[in-house]
């Protein structure tokens, strides 16, 4: 799949599951707001499965995508870029939250490379779809070049059809640098 059709597929949140799950919240015995980021969080998931309450999404997977910015050579981080390649191997031999996380859950845990600045060692769970090791300065130049952004954006397709094709029902995708996580579920 590529960018064009991807986007084409992308489809809204089905509104009717959405509706249904705002009513089911307002009959909960509990005062309403009070579960937090999770009641609106459940009307999302219904929305994405398409039914109200949306199933188990079960198997899971966990794809982390790892990289180095470039930008930190102007002192924004702390922590030396060797640090993430530090973090993948953690990732790989299971020990960052994120694994914890996963482990309870039932999840697969596949570490994907996109733009790590020290290559990592072979390993089943990790896939080396490496644009460039670590992207540009941004405040230099651009961060990546227009054909490798799409390259980066391109692998991540390509990681999530293989994932879901490989009978995952939801993928969570985390982003090491920065953080942030999101849900894809395959329609029944």
């Amino acid at each position: 799949m590529t960018l064009e059709t991807t986007v084409a597929a992308i489809r809204p949140a089905d509104e009717p599951a959405m509706a249904a799950a705002r009513e089911l919240q307002a009959r909960l015995t509990k005062p309403a707001g009070s579960l937090g980021d999770l009641e609106p969080l459940s009307v999302r998931l219904a929305g994405l499965a398409g039914a109200c309450p949306p199933p188990l999404p079960e198997p899971a997977a966990v794809a982390v995508f790892a990289g180095d910015h470039g930008v930190h050579a102007q002192g924004v981080s702390p922590w030396p870029q060797e640090v993430t390649a530090q973090m993948v191997a953690n990732f790989l031999a299971g020990g960052a939250v994120v694994n914890a996380f996963a482990r309870q859950a039932g999840a697969a845990v596949k570490v994907i490379d996109v733009g790590v600045t020290v290559p990592s060692a072979p390993n089943e769970n990790l896939l080396d779809r490496n644009v460039r090791r670590g992207t540009r300065d941004m405040t230099v130049e651009p961060a990546l070049t227009r054909d490798e952004a799409r390259a980066a954006v391109e692998a991540g397709i390509r990681v999530a059809e293989r994932l879901l094709s490989g009978g995952a029902k939801c993928l969570l995708t985390v982003l090491e640098k920065p953080v942030a996580h999101v849900a894809f579920f395959r329609q029944p």
